[in-house]
């Protein structure tokens, strides 16, 4: 079997939130706000790979997830931003979004191209501060991650030539 297009759904991870948080220690009774800044969402990548033939390579999955940040931590602690996904895809694949716009030609090996973009963490308390408000609430989410739908289209080459003599009738 050979397949030559697909439709996939591809969706970056949120980043994570900023945190309200205090510092409280035995010595220091006004210790200021200290929460930390969320990590990044993890972004969805498509990477050619050479040993990828056509698109059923890839398999039956139609979405590709990737992990969200984590939210901040206390004492100003960022937190951990998530891991990108790679899709492999084969060489010669076109990708195109729902209006058939041409959004990336993989053609080269090792080519890659960024399909949604992972949120950013948002921002602790700690950023907030200021000598007139010296313990803000305030705090930013993580922004979201994008939401694609995805046409892939693999080009194709022709791998039969017709030999004979000439006026053989090959048509």
């Amino acid at each position: 079997m050979f397949l030559d297009e697909k439709i996939i759904e591809v969706r970056s991870g949120k980043g994570g939130d900023g945190l309200c948080s205090f510092r409280r220690e035995m010595f220091a009774p006004l210790g200021g706000p200290d929460g930390g800044d969320g990590g990044r969402g993890g972004s969805v990548i498509l990477a050619v790979n050479e040993q990828y033939s056509t698109l059923l390579d890839m398999g039956n999955i139609r979405l590709y997830k990737a992990e969200n940040g984590v939210a901040g931590g206390a004492s100003r602690c960022t937190g951990a931003s998530a891991d990108d996904l790679i899709v492999h895809v084969p060489r010669g694949t076109l990708v195109t979004d729902e209006d058939g716009r041409i959004l990336a030609d993989l053609t080269e090996i090792g080519q890659t191209w960024v399909a949604a973009k992972g949120g950013r963490g948002g921002l602790g308390n700690q950023h907030f501060a200021t000598p007139s408000n010296q313990a803000p609430q305030k705090t930013i989410p993580g922004k979201p991650g994008e939401k694609r739908i995805l046409h892939l289209e693999l080009k194709l080459m022709a791998d039969v030539g017709l030999v004979g003599f000439p006026n053989a009738g090959k048509s």
